[in-house]
């Protein structure tokens, strides 16, 4: 039996899902749960992983994480499963209405986090060696250089040469999930951006270390 493509309305209706899944605010619903204060009323006031374990409840941050990673992951494969045959357009266009989702949540009055974690699980609903890559390279800068945000830039930037330059390789590209990609990394940096002026001025704070003034 032929897998049809779904109709416009339906593809749609599946991006919309895409952002209210990506627009659920891990940070702010296991910080409630575990009755810790609320991530946008200290520090970075940000709604993410990093700022959670400002509080120093290292669970309370993994599972923001993995909440983060798990709705951007989820929303790709629930849109496969509903719609077998959804093109790579549509497809492509459910990942960036997730990661935008966890960006501009409709929930937090589209005031969200800065989508690192919720990219990575993009990537790993896209293609889990894509992921792994794009990890690995976040790795590496993070231990050398001791920047998570330099280290989230630098893999932003490589997800999409990787994605492009590993088809045929290791993958399949399609152009519309690499240009999906290339908005993501986009993205990522614009949320990135008073962290890029902190490493420029060397004010940026480093993995382990104080927060530095200024």
């Amino acid at each position: 039996m032929a897998i049809t493509e779904p109709s416009l309305a339906f593809t749609a209706a599946l991006v919309l899902l895409a952002y209210l899944i990506g627009s659920v605010p891990f940070a702010v619903v296991v910080s409630k749960l575990m009755g810790l204060q609320d991530p946008r009323s200290y520090g970075s006031k940000n709604p993410g992983a990093t700022n959670v374990l400002r509080t120093g409840n290292k669970t309370a941050a993994a599972l923001t994480l993995l909440g983060d990673a798990a709705k951007g992951w989820f929303a790709i494969w629930l849109a496969e499963r509903l719609a077998p045959g959804i093109a790579p357009a549509g497809l492509a266009l459910v990942a960036l209405a997730a990661f935008v989702g966890h960006l501009y949540p409709v929930f937090l009055g589209f005031k969200g986090g800065k989508g690192v974690a919720t990219a990575l699980g993009v990537l790993v609903a896209i293609q889990p060696w894509l992921a792994v890559a794009t990890a690995a390279t976040w790795l590496i800068v993070a231990v050398f250089f001791r920047y998570s945000s330099l280290a989230s830039l630098v893999a932003a930037f490589f997800a999409p040469v990787y994605y492009v330059f590993g088809s045929g390789l290791a993958w399949y590209a399609q152009p519309a999930m690499g240009v999906a990609l290339a908005v993501i990394g986009v993205l990522l940096f614009y949320r990135h951006r008073a962290n890029i002026t902190r490493l420029v001025q060397g004010t940026e704070s480093k993995i382990g270390g104080k927060k530095k003034p200024g």
